[in-house]
């Protein structure tokens, strides 16, 4: 039943960067029933680094094209196609066609209005980006998410037994295992990006809180002031800017903005390999887990620093 969700599912990928050709061939190896490329942008010397799906021949091609030879090669039994519109161009029927839709190396505004109306018709919604050594991914997998765990079944002792209290107890057996219906609760990305951090409930919170959803707050402004990611050939200016941005976002939240010291600056230009290869297996199994049901999903936030070598998932959003 659960390989047969899987087998049933459209899947929208926007955004062919580093992170988007893993993500692409993590759910095509899983085996989806169809997956669309959406990218408008251009093979560049840069795209090739982190980017295994585009021939190095490819320089000047669309990149959702110039990926697709390869990705379908990889299971000729899921449909893969390449669309090489903008995103921003295309109307909210078209997204009405896929169970799934996963965006990367798109704006804010942009995430945001998809993730608004993907909620409001069940289809489940996924983020995520690369900037040099950091990642993340964020899902929203609607209001009630029911999904099943596999768990260690617990045997139950016979009444008729005389060891004593100690036989009394329910043991957990390790050979045998029992599926459990749950349901999570998922919100909006504008929701999880507008946490009121005055409340005294969020102060309190603060120390435990991953600095990575504020570089994260960061990282997305600079994109959508720039409307691109920070260069490393324009690296002077664009630390500048990121230094200030940093200062703006964290003056908006009413936050320090020793929260975030200048240190990150250097290590979040360029989508770098193993990163995305990181963040794309952990974006791929979520995707996978949401569409066939199965696993506990990541709730709403996981967070990766390849500096500190680790990941955490987090929750953001109203509770």
């Amino acid at each position: 039943m659960l390989t047969c969700r899987l087998r049933g599912s459209r899947v929208l990928l926007a955004g062919l960067g580093g992170l988007g050709a893993e993500v692409a061939k993590n759910l095509i190896l899983a085996g989806v029933k169809g997956l669309t490329l959406l990218d408008h942008e251009q093979v560049s010397e840069e795209s090739c680094r982190a980017q295994f799906l585009v021939p190095v021949t490819a320089q000047g091609q669309n990149r959702a094209k110039a990926s697709l030879e390869r990705a379908q090669n990889l299971n000729p039994m899921v449909k893969v196609h390449a669309d090489p519109d903008r995103i921003e161009d295309k109307p909210d029927d078209f997204f009405l066609q896929f169970d799934a839709v996963c965006l990367t190396g798109c704006s804010r505004d942009l995430m945001i209005r998809v993730d608004q109306l993907c909620s409001k018709h069940n289809i489940k919604v996924f983020c995520g980006d690369v900037y040099g050594y950091y990642g993340y991914m964020f899902c929203n997998l609607g209001q009630a998410h029911n999904y099943v765990e596999e768990k260690p079944k617990v045997v139950k002792p016979s009444g008729e037994s005389n060891d004593g209290p100690k036989a009394k107890k329910a043991k957990v057996d390790p050979n045998e295992t029992t599926m459990v219906k749950k349901t999570a609760s998922f919100c909006t990305l504008k929701e999880a990006l507008a946490v009121d951090w005055t409340s005294e409930k969020a102060k309190a919170g603060l120390k435990r809180t991953p600095v990575d959803y504020f570089l994260l707050q960061v990282l997305l402004k600079f994109r959508t002031d720039k409307g691109r990611d920070p260069d490393p050939q324009s690296f002077p200016e664009d630390s500048q800017l990121l230094r200030q941005i940093r200062d703006d976002v964290l003056e908006s939240l009413s936050l320090n903005s020793d929260l975030l010291n200048d240190d990150f600056i250097s290590y979040c230009f360029s989508e770098m390999s193993p990163v995305c290869a990181v963040v794309g297996g952990v974006l791929g199994q979520e995707v996978v887990k949401a569409l066939s049901q199965r696993d506990a999903p990541h709730r709403n936030f996981f967070f990766f620093d390849g500096r500190k070598g680790n990941g955490v998932v987090d929750y953001f959003g109203p509770n």
